[in-house]
């Protein structure tokens, strides 16, 4: 199943890689790491590195999403949408694994 991207989120994604003009070869690498107000924070970036034997790779509308396996157990069917709004604008996880998470929507338990 993997992490999937929206289609506003995959056109954000886009967007900034073009006005920053990143390396034809950028992927977004999507991630969780220990921390935050529930237990884990999850990570989003950009990278030029991919290394096959710990990375799991995909294709969500053109745009190349990277996730480590260990990342890749808790991330499983996560959907990274975009959300424009006039109290908040950003990236969103919708994660079906997160049995809790806080307030900022950034950080979440399993």
């Amino acid at each position: 199943m993997g992490v999937l991207l929206s289609e506003k989120a995959a056109g954000e994604v886009k967007r900034i890689m073009t006005e920053q003009k990143f390396d034809p070869a950028t992927v977004l690498r999507v991630g969780v790491a220990g921390g935050g107000c529930s237990g884990f924070s999850y990570s989003l970036g950009f990278d030029t590195q991919v290394d096959p034997a710990v990375d799991m790779k995909f294709d969500c509308h053109g745009v190349t999403v990277v996730v480590d396996k260990k990342s890749e157990l808790f991330l499983d069917g996560t959907t990274v949408d975009f959300y424009e709004g006039l109290e908040k604008r950003g990236f969103t996880f919708e994660n079906p694994n997160a049995v809790k998470s806080c307030g900022c929507g950034s950080s979440f338990s399993v």
